[in-house]
């Protein structure tokens, strides 16, 4: 008697998944479509995403490879056209060459495009960071002091590693300005900051006790 109940049990529990498929079919069908064009999507968009930036890698090693000074400006076009790029590795690379060579001297042009490096690409933050205080070192000499405040301000604000870096150059910023008692605040910021750099901290205070000892 038991194994009958069982075998009914089992044979309704069939029939019911049958009945399931067959009410559902059209769902069912559906919805494998469904996750079938979303797998094919995903790593399609891998492919695509792969094959982009080993384009944009090809590209920017055989503009600086093929750079002569005859070259320089289709080399600049060509690197700009990489920032442009927003590629998170190759953008910020583009740029180190420009500013290293002396390809562009336009600072608003310069300018131009660190911002598109900070505003408009998905970057670590530590990398976004070192890109801000590049530029600020590239405007210090060229800006007020609340321009190079606003620009470091980020940096500053936050624990970054590049926080050191930044708040000394803020302290040679305003010691070059003759305004030592700013640029002996800044310099205390290093030596008390939580994580400072300790080569940073070593010439903040060479500093203090050199030139701002009172």
């Amino acid at each position: 008697m038991d194994e009958d109940i069982s075998i009914i049990n089992s044979n309704t529990r069939n029939e019911k998944i049958k009945n399931f498929f067959l009410n559902n079919k059209k769902k069912l069908s559906a919805f494998l479509i469904i996750i079938l064009i979303l797998l094919i999507s995903f790593f399609g968009y891998r492919e695509f995403r792969d094959y982009q930036r080993q384009k944009v890698s090809n590209l920017f090693y055989s503009t600086i490879i093929n750079y002569e000074e005859s070259k320089k400006e289709k080399t600049t076009k060509k690197l700009i056209e990489i920032i442009e790029l927003k590629d998170p590795t190759y953008s910020p690379l583009s740029l180190y060459y420009i500013l290293d060579n002396n390809l562009i001297s336009n600072t608003d042009q310069i300018n131009i495009l660190f911002d598109i490096l900070i505003d408009n690409i998905s970057l670590e933050n530590e990398i976004k960071n070192l890109i801000i205080y590049k530029k600020g070192l590239y405007n210090a000499d060229k800006i007020s002091e609340n321009e190079l405040l606003e620009i470091l301000n980020p940096i500053i604000k936050s624990e970054s590693v590049w926080s050191s870096h930044a708040l000394y150059l803020l302290a040679e910023f305003f010691y070059s300005k003759n305004q030592k008692q700013k640029s002996k605040e800044f310099f205390n910021q290093i030596i008390n900051s939580k994580k400072p750099n300790p080569d940073i901290v070593t010439e903040a205070q060479k500093r203090l006790n050199r030139d701002l000892s009172d």
